[in-house]
């Protein structure tokens, strides 16, 4: 049988797990020690991030006296927390964004295809599991898992597809994005 990876810190690894069209990936696991008149009680604190892959992702912590356990709970509560993030063309963001979570700042940004995803560990991990497969994310601050995590999901729950907007405001998806288009068109014809 093989034994569940024990790291602390940033080194945790990550695990793919396909179950209803979810794939979680574990993103760190933790030993805590809890101090008693007989000595250290250890348990084990993990972090999760739950997606299908095609615009939903939730995270989820839980902490248990064995792995697996607290893999377990963190997978559940990620499941609770699933938020729908829209997708440009289903590979990366609609706009630039930037989150924080206490000390933790990050900034996402849209890439062309073929970019590939370029994040850290915590941040990767919510990408893949997202869908998004071409962004640029920088870390600032802290690099506490946790707080990074919870800052990139802050992030994402900013973004907003044009149609959004333009229902918000009262316009067109074309009024929104046409000043852009008639732009790119007006620079190629006089290109020609």
């Amino acid at each position: 049988m093989a034994r569940e990876p024990r790291e602390g810190g940033r080194g945790g690894r990550e695990r793919e797990r396909e179950g209803d069209d979810l794939v979680d990936k574990l993103v760190t696991i933790n030993r805590v020690a809890k101090v008693v008149k007989g000595g250290r009680r250890f348990a084990f604190a993990a972090l999760v991030v739950v997606g299908d892959q095609k615009g939903r992702v939730g995270y989820g912590a839980g902490k248990a006296r064995e792995v697996p356990e607290a893999i377990r709970k963190a997978t559940e509560r990620a499941k609770r927390t699933m938020i729908r993030v829209p997708m440009k063309e289903g590979r990366t963001l609609h706009h630039d964004v930037a989150g924080h979570f206490g000390a933790g700042k990050v900034v996402l940004r849209s890439a062309d295809a073929g970019t590939g995803i370029i994040a850290g560990g915590p941040m990767r991990a919510v990408f893949e599991s997202l869908g998004i497969n071409d962004v640029v994310a920088k870390s600032l601050g802290t690099r506490n898992p946790h707080n990074m995590v919870k800052a990139t999901f802050d992030a994402l729950e900013r973004c907003a597809s044009p149609r959004s907007v333009a229902n918000r405001r009262g316009k067109k998806v074309s009024d929104i994005l046409g000043r852009r288009e008639v732009a790119g068109t007006a620079e190629a014809s006089a290109d020609v």
